[in-house]
């Protein structure tokens, strides 16, 4: 005779998966905001480094063109496109289209209610994410006063 031996299958008990559920919801209530703000950081960051690229392509343009800045018509294509001495501008490097481009394409604006506008503008506009004094060479975010970072710092005196 045989004895069959008795197969006990091991599970969790319902008490012990609401527990694992309980603490998994209390991690999360945690971590959820923790990681909206690191976002908003990540903007702020991504504003200052942008703004920095910027200022830096409109540096070296003046340094190339005689202290000229770029003039607010062109200054997008001033930047991304080859130039003359003069600041005209060419899809291509020629003899005579020998400086540039300062940079690839103009950043997108990372804060504010024009998030996401690249266009460079003398004053504000719906349609773009930087404003350009030509006469300085300055450029700053296109924001409101209202737009501040979480210190409260304005988004536009970066």
């Amino acid at each position: 005779m045989t004895k069959s031996k008795g197969t006990h299958t091991r599970a969790f008990s319902l008490l012990e998966l609401v527990i694992a559920v309980a603490i998994i919801a209390i991690i999360a209530a945690i971590g959820i905001p923790r990681l909206s703000r690191g976002t908003r950081g990540a903007a702020d960051s991504a504003l200052s480094g942008n703004l920095a690229l910027l200022r830096n392509a409109i540096d070296i343009y003046a340094a190339e063109h005689l202290n000229t800045y770029p003039t607010v018509a062109d200054v997008n294509d001033q930047l991304t496109l080859y130039s003359d001495a003069s600041g005209n501008t060419n899809q291509t490097k020629t003899t005579t289209y020998i400086y540039g481009p300062y940079m690839r394409s103009i950043p997108p604006l990372p804060v504010g209610a024009k998030k996401g506008k690249t266009g460079i503008a003398a004053a504000d506009g719906t349609n773009v994410g930087w404003i350009y004094t030509e006469s300085s060479g300055s450029i700053t975010a296109n924001t409101t006063d209202a737009e501040t970072d979480d210190s409260g710092k304005k988004y536009s005196e970066y």
